[in-house]
């Protein structure tokens, strides 16, 4: 049988089999407030040992703790001007409350001001909207200034309360999710809708059920 042989310079030519190995592709995570990206606040850092994200289907609902039927857990939080803000405030009215990842940030923009226009229309229907993100009131209070929001942005700092009620995270858990809860004049849940990257559709979404209630 015949042989090969290799000379020994291109043996030289081989990596060292101690070198380090490039470290696995970067986790996408939340950008602080004033670092926010163009996609929906997302943004590349330093690696860990998180899983490789896969393909996910945006359009996907995901439930949390509370669920529908549920009376959900009551809590106080500021509002953006430093007032504590109940949701028993609305007592007898139902309520939109939508949780957010972050002020400023595309997708969050754009899901408040759909509700910013069509909150005549939630009027109407005798409901109260309310957002809520981990921003501080400060953040909030220039928010609402800068896009002239008509409605109570809540100051969830630590996210105890999306905690609370169970409010699941996007891209494994690198991104604060985006589900809203509509609560009728009971204090009962009627609807869960969760779409991060399709905010405006959470308007339609809940301004159909309460025009049906």
């Amino acid at each position: 049988m015949a042989s090969i042989s290799i000379p020994k310079q291109s043996l030289s030519l081989l990596p060292p089999t101690n070198q380090r190995m490039i470290p696995p592709s970067q986790p996408l995570q939340i950008l602080p407030r004033s670092l926010h990206s163009q996609f929906y606040g997302l943004r590349l850092s330093k690696p860990s040992s998180n899983p490789r994200l896969s393909t996910l289907n945006p359009r996907t609902t995901i439930c949390g703790k509370v669920s529908k039927g549920d009376v959900p857990p009551a809590f106080t939080l500021k509002d953006q001007d430093g007032k504590n803000f109940s949701l028993s405030k609305y007592k007898g009215k139902p309520v939109v409350l939508y949780f957010y990842p972050a002020d400023e940030t595309p997708g969050c923009t754009k899901q408040a001001c759909a509700f910013r226009d069509s909150y005549e229309k939630f009027k109407k229907a005798g409901a109260e909207v309310v957002g809520i993100s981990g921003d501080d009131p400060e953040s909030h209070k220039n928010f609402a200034k800068k896009y002239r929001l008509p409605f109570t942005l809540l100051s969830d700092e630590g996210n105890k309360v999306r905690k609370q009620w169970g409010v699941p995270s996007d891209l494994f858990g690198t991104l604060p999710g985006r589900q809203t809860y509509v609560i009728d004049k009971k204090g009962v849940v009627q609807l869960i809708y969760n779409n991060q990257f399709q905010p405006e559709k959470h308007v339609g979404e809940t301004l159909k059920l309460l025009q049906s209630l």
